[in-house]
């Protein structure tokens, strides 16, 4: 008898509720605590991933004026940020199709750092937006709308979810300015910035793609949406994905815009299902960090120099960033609020405030804060003979593992259907 299956027997299990299906980081728990796990005990696995994803751009069509009251569209804006218009012209319809790119950044001055992250988290939140649109005969007209006003509006990305991504330092004697830190890049190998999840992300799991492919449905931001493929700069040994949904349907949560010393920068977060079809995809799917490359980069010239593994990012540190306000030892001028990322940490009336619903969980407040009420261990990087401490993390380990149970939930109630890639 085969050990192998298909996913419409996994389907079959999973509609007479026998099927087993578990977490990306319930099975490394397993591992860890010594479990040799066998095709028998695991029907689906959820992996998740968050984290800055500048691939991203949305596709938005929505009326703007009454037909006829202009012929077409030249440039548009919202809330400031860039939106290329068309690509189809809509000729005297007054409806505007517009493209977002999630790291544009708005020319309004009273919004500084703000780009198409963040817009795209406001719109999901059901925020009122502010849309300028210059005409072919060169008016220009204004109008403000609300997700829900918007027919069509689609989330596409189009090089997202890596397999694995990198550590980076800057080893070189003079700071850097670049979207790989919120601040200013430290010289001499003093610290260093790191992206992906490691264990639990999707294609860690599936490296070769045997289950993930042109047809995938996946959650995108906590909405239902399909793979379309591999994305831009997709190979055999770094692949990652390209994919869309519908933004009515997303969450605010797994979204968002990041500030860095380079601009805005935009947040993304993939859970996909993995079906165990074959004894063979257990080497991947319970894969531990300690066993996972992570390429240290010269952030100068994007090159890896050293590699060690995501053992040094999450073997021994705190997924969450804790706060207590009662530390908080009302500083002339906060050095965490202008530094943080995510614009969630507020000083007002001489104290600290801390939104931990808009907390990315990078962690640079906990080496900013002189009197230590943000705390947190980030990890440091193995390099040759040091421990090059890390200060800010890219990607969101908290919320992805969040987002792989919600996915778990939705599979088990029956309200999210695994699908068969067509290639």
């Amino acid at each position: 008898m085969s050990d192998e299956r298909s996913l419409a027997e996994i389907n079959a299990r999973i509609e007479r509720g026998d099927a087993v299906v578990l977490t990306s980081q319930e099975v490394c728990d397993l591992v860890r605590s010594g479990e040799d796990l066998g095709i028998q005990d695991v029907d689906v696995v959820t992996t998740a991933t968050r984290a800055i994803m500048s691939g991203t751009y949305a596709v938005i069509s929505l009326p703007v004026a009454e037909p006829g009251s202009f012929v077409r569209a030249v440039r548009a804006w919202i809330n400031g940020v860039p939106a290329a218009a068309g690509p189809c012209p809509n000729e005297r319809l007054g409806i505007l199709d517009m493209i977002v790119l999630g790291t544009s950044h708005s020319h309004s001055r009273d919004r500084p750092g703000y780009g198409g992250g963040h817009l795209f988290r406001e719109l999901v939140e059901g925020k009122t937006v502010s849309i300028e649109v210059e005409t072919s005969d060169g008016r220009h007209l204004q109008k403000e709308a609300r997700l829900e006003e918007m027919p069509f509006a689609r989330l596409f990305a189009t090089r997202n979810s890596f397999k694995n991504y990198v550590a980076f330092v800057n080893p070189r004697s003079e700071p850097l300015a670049t979207i790989f830190h919120a601040l200013t890049f430290g010289p001499d190998l003093s610290c260093a910035t790191v992206s992906g999840c490691g264990q639990i992300n999707p294609v860690k799991n599936d490296p070769g793609l045997e289950t993930i492919g042109l047809g995938t449905r996946m959650l995108l931001n906590g909405a239902e949406g399909f793979v379309i493929g591999t994305g831009t700069r997709s190979s055999p040994s770094r692949p990652n994905l390209m994919g869309f949904a519908d933004m009515h349907e997303m969450s605010p949560e797994y979204m968002g815009g990041f500030a860095t010393s380079a601009g805005p920068e935009c947040i993304g977060s993939w859970a996909v299902p993995i079906p165990v079809l074959k004894p063979s995809q257990l080497k991947s799917l319970t894969m531990l960090d300690r066993d996972i490359s992570l390429p240290i980069m010269d952030v100068n010239i994007r090159k890896t120099i050293r590699r060690t593994s995501y053992e040094d990012v999450w073997g021994s540190s705190d997924l969450e960033v804790s706060f207590d306000p009662g530390k908080c030892i009302s500083c002339h001028s906060c050095a965490v609020e202008p530094a943080c990322p995510m614009r969630a940490v507020t000083f007002e009336g001489g104290r600290a405030r801390h939104d931990k619903a808009l907390c990315f969980n990078c962690g640079l407040c906990t080496s900013r804060c002189t009197g230590g009420a943000f705390k947190g261990r980030l990890g440091a990087i193995s390099f040759d003979d040091k421990k090059i401490p890390i200060v800010l993390r890219q990607s969101d380990r908290y919320r992805a593992i969040r987002l792989s149970e919600v996915l778990k939930r939705r599979i088990l109630d029956g309200s999210f259907k695994i699908t068969q890639k067509i290639e």
